[in-house]
């Protein structure tokens, strides 16, 4: 059995600092490295691409909204074209310091909103895909469980890890609850416990209280969650016990 785990970073900007990447890179195999519009800037895009290689990690682009101040979380209406242009944009961003750095792009995540959005809506996913598409037939795209992207993608030919969470609550399809929580004193245990579970067993407690089934293959811990690294290093260890095989999604999909 094998997981890739994998966690949103390079999200500081300029002098405003934003979770603890290097901590974070202890216990990933995949990084989501943001591209500017969100969060990130090239300074930072180039420091973590770096990091990244020196850690094994694998890379990833992770394109959001051009929302600063919303840091990617709020809904936009663009079209298909600015959709695309908004992916281009910052991907090729990315895939450049990867490039001079001498590693691949093994992935591309969407940010937050747009992320969500497309999820449930065929026109965005569509936009999304044809760019991923066009980078290469091995870059792999993350989505949700039965989302507009996982299924699209499929038919596209385009490969995609369905990818579930350490730090957030899934809803009834699998899809993820946006809404963050701060410390409790069983916090870390609990989510590891769910963690572990979903990860072997296929299965997970809804945020309405459901059990469903839940195949993943990539799970993500934010790096803005409180105690992230604590939590992912949790995790790690945890499914390491079990007899889990922590590798780059790369390497199994």
């Amino acid at each position: 059995m094998k997981i890739d785990l994998n966690c949103d970073l390079g999200e500081s900007f300029g002098n405003f600092k934003m979770g603890n990447d290097v901590e974070m890179m202890k216990y990933i195999t995949s990084a989501n490295i943001a591209c500017g519009f969100h969060a990130g800037d090239a300074n930072v895009m180039s420091e973590t691409v770096n990091m990244a290689k020196n850690a094994g990690v694998a890379l990833g682009a992770h394109p959001g909204f051009p929302d600063l101040e919303g840091f990617g979380r709020r809904n936009m209406t663009c079209t298909s074209n600015e959709i695309k242009n908004y992916i281009r944009y910052q991907v090729g961003a990315l895939r450049e310091f990867c490039s001079f750095a001498g590693v691949e792009l093994q992935h591309v995540k969407p940010h937050g909103n747009l992320y969500v959005m497309a999820m449930e809506d065929d026109e965005m996913a569509k936009a999304i895909l044809e760019v991923i598409s066009s980078l290469g037939k091995n870059v792999i795209t993350f989505a949700l469980n039965d989302s507009a992207i996982s299924n699209m993608a499929k038919s596209m030919g385009v490969p995609v890890a369905i990818e579930g969470y350490g730090d957030r609550e899934h809803t009834y399809n699998g899809h993820i609850v946006q809404i963050r929580k701060g410390p409790d004193e069983d916090r870390t245990a609990r989510l590891t416990d769910r963690a572990i579970r979903l990860v072997k067993e296929g299965k997970v407690i809804t945020n309405e209280g459901k059990d469903i089934d839940l195949k993943v293959q990539t799970l993500c811990v934010h790096g803005d969650t409180f105690g992230a690294a604590d939590l992912m290093k949790n995790i790690r260890e945890g499914l390491e016990r079990e007899g889990v095989e922590i590798t780059a999604i790369s390497n199994f999909l």
